[in-house]
């Protein structure tokens, strides 16, 4: 490592809490699909900051809108009518049946929103003491106490405890248990259309139908996380428009802003009333400056048709994978996803082969110690990821 390097960790282990277990890389500068540390060395970025830069680093369309909305304004909190933000809630909701928007900082306080308009549309708007919200094994919400309490996962919980109440996990794709779980308390169900940190795992049409069907009977709120998957990743503007369903609720972030720290949760009217002035609210919550980045991201996105381009590119990718699966026989089990949110499942621990994909100049990660997880840009040239499986065949050729 660079003294650089070394610098820069011996600081954080002054500065920081030691919340993260960093990649032995200092990122200095990216460009489109490129990383660069502080020696200079190139990196192909799969994993865009956990797919946020969808449009790439450095994309200069957006570097021109953040640069001409600093100079005109940035904040003045939800005390005020703001253009930029009623623009970007009309093209955000443009893109599916939704009506209302709320817009926050993250996914994690996306969930949340959802959560809470879940329960107080039980409780104020149909009358009914309901606040318990269903969710599923390997899922992930966020890491504020109340979406750790619906992640379920003891790793995440660890320390905190006690977790908030009114939340209850069950077998992901058991509709018949499913049903049996829900009861006069349940106010909604959440799901994510494919599990990012569960190791990319898309949802079955039968499962997220059944879904929707149990909520329309029973009365609940159908929410879909898509913090992760959403705006153009899977190869449609949403992941659940994959499946002919119409979810309630839908939260989104990541990608939103384009490394901008913004989440949205949107609704339908019916749902939305469960939110009246001052039930809910936010600080810095679509601010005139990330609201007009995320409209021009989302306004290239349509323009570009890159919901049609991960289609496309992510199948092709797909296709070239599973070559590198014939041709080294035993070990990887599976491949899986939606455009470009792809998981490649090793069948061994796969920690050695993703540090020497990283030293090779390739950066994605590892999620339960098996599973390759990409999330490139949606503009990444398709030479690219030909690289990258080039690279994974003669890695795993050596295993």
């Amino acid at each position: 490592m660079s003294q650089k390097f070394d610098e820069l960790k011996q600081q954080e282990e002054t500065l920081l809490c030691r919340t993260y277990g960093r990649y032995p890389i200092a990122v200095s500068h990216g460009k489109g699909s490129r990383l660069y540390d502080f020696d200079g060395k190139e990196y192909i970025d799969l994993l865009t900051g956990i797919a946020v830069t969808a449009l790439g680093h450095a994309n200069e369309e957006i570097s021109q809108v953040i640069e001409k909305q600093a100079r005109k304004l940035t904040h003045v909190s939800n005390l005020f009518y703001q253009e930029e933000q009623l623009i970007l809630a009309k093209n955000l909701l443009s893109t599916a049946h939704f009506n209302k928007a709320f817009f926050c900082n993250s996914g994690a306080e996306a969930n949340e929103a959802a959560i809470k308009l879940a329960r107080r549309y039980q409780q104020r708007v149909k009358m009914r003491d309901a606040y318990e919200i269903i969710t599923f094994t390997g899922c992930f919400h966020g890491r504020t106490l109340a979406t750790v309490a619906a992640t379920g996962q003891e790793k995440f919980q660890d320390g905190f405890s006690p977790m908030p109440e009114g939340f209850k996990q069950i077998e992901w794709g058991d509709l018949e248990l499913l049903e049996k779980t829900i009861s006069p308390k349940t106010a909604g169900i959440l799901i994510e259309i494919i599990q990012g940190e569960g190791g990319i795992r898309p949802v079955t049409e039968t499962f997220i139908k059944g879904i929707e069907t149990l909520c329309r009977k029973h009365g609940l709120a159908f929410m879909v996380d898509e913090v992760q998957t959403g705006l153009c990743r899977t190869g449609k503007f949403w992941a659940f428009q994959n499946f002919n369903v119409t979810p309630d609720i839908l939260t989104t972030a990541k990608a939103l802003a384009n490394g901008l720290p913004m989440g949205a949760m949107i609704c339908t009217e019916e749902f939305s009333q469960g939110f009246v002035t001052g039930s809910h609210a936010t600080t810095f919550g679509a601010g005139a400056l990330v609201s007009a980045v995320a409209n021009k991201g989302i306004e290239i996105m349509k323009r570009d048709k890159l919901a049609d381009r991960a289609a496309k590119l992510g199948k092709q990718a797909m296709e070239r994978f599973k070559k590198v699966s014939q041709n080294c026989p035993g070990k990887i089990k599976e491949i899986r996803g939606l455009g470009l949110m792809i998981g490649i499942e090793l069948t061994f621990q796969g920690k050695e082969v993703w540090e020497e994909l990283m030293k090779q100049g390739f950066i994605l990660n590892l999620t339960q110690e098996k599973v390759l997880r990409l999330l490139p840009a949606l503009t990444i040239d398709d030479n690219d990821l030909e690289l990258f499986a080039n690279a994974l065949e003669k890695i795993l050729k050596t295993k």
